[in-house]
């Protein structure tokens, strides 16, 4: 056991040495972790001071919250934006008219023939006919540019217009 002793006794000051320096080495390591703890936490505080909320697990639910109730609105905007540009293709906005002379042995350019259609060419031809004597109105219904009742160049013309707008 003396020996034992007497070895422990000569290593002594290296293992005290060694410990006084692990200690030290320790020391440093809890002195920076302890200044980044502070420096993460400043950061934490000023981010959660004035949202109202204690923790960073209920902000993030509110958050998360709050982000589903606009993606769920923003797809009732786009099923509403796409229910109105499809209806917007079947409105008869396109508009021609054609003012011409019926009856060229007298009179002016006082017939004419107005086509009121959608993008799909669909929709009405209404022509007006002019003389002295009498005026004639005649409406055809147009289904993709075609009539079931014969149309006239000039109500062709007119379709043509109303597609030129478009």
């Amino acid at each position: 056991m003396s020996d034992l002793n007497d070895l422990i006794s000569e290593q002594l000051p290296g293992i005290i040495g060694g410990i006084v320096l692990l200690i030290l080495i320790l020391l440093v390591l809890v002195l920076t972790q302890g200044a980044k703890l502070r420096k993460i936490r400043r950061k934490y505080e000023t981010m959660m001071a004035g949202s109202g909320v204690e923790d960073l697990e209920t902000l993030l639910i509110d958050l998360k919250t709050q982000v589903d109730s606009v993606e769920d609105e923003q797809q009732q905007q786009r099923e509403s934006l796409s229910l109105a540009l499809n209806k917007l293709q079947t409105i008869k906005g396109n508009i021609g008219i054609k003012r011409y002379n019926a009856f060229s042995e007298r009179g002016s350019d006082l017939s004419f023939s107005i086509a009121i259609v959608d993008a799909d060419r669909s929709g009405i031809v209404i022509t007006a006919l002019y003389s002295r004597d009498s005026s004639y109105v005649y409406a055809k219904p147009v289904e993709a540019g075609q009539s079931t009742y014969p149309l006239s160049p000039e109500e062709v013309e007119a379709i043509t217009l109303a597609l030129q707008k478009a």
